[in-house]
């Protein structure tokens, strides 16, 4: 490992504070089920407690999506920076 990186620590932006929200706000929605174990209200004859959980599904999708587009964009820009 060459020296310029051996010492060096991860660098905390706004940009990844962002990122790692959007990767770990689906964990905390999933895990804290007291706030979604119950029946009411239901959606189209589905009880709350799976409806909330598979709409999860989706916005765990559009964070993730988020969070891999931010990721580049960070990427792209220190890529950029370093070359200048």
């Amino acid at each position: 490992m060459p020296e310029s990186t051996a010492g060096k620590r991860p660098t905390i932006t706004p940009v990844r504070v962002i990122i790692g929200l959007c990767l770990i706000a689906p964990f905390v929605a999933m895990l804290w089920v007291s706030s979604y174990a119950k029946v009411e209200p239901t959606f189209i004859g589905i009880p709350f407690f799976y409806w909330y959980q598979m709409l999860w599904v989706v916005i765990s999708t559009a964070l993730t999506m988020v969070a891999y587009t931010l990721w580049q964009r960070d990427q792209r820009a220190r890529k950029g920076g370093a070359s200048a």
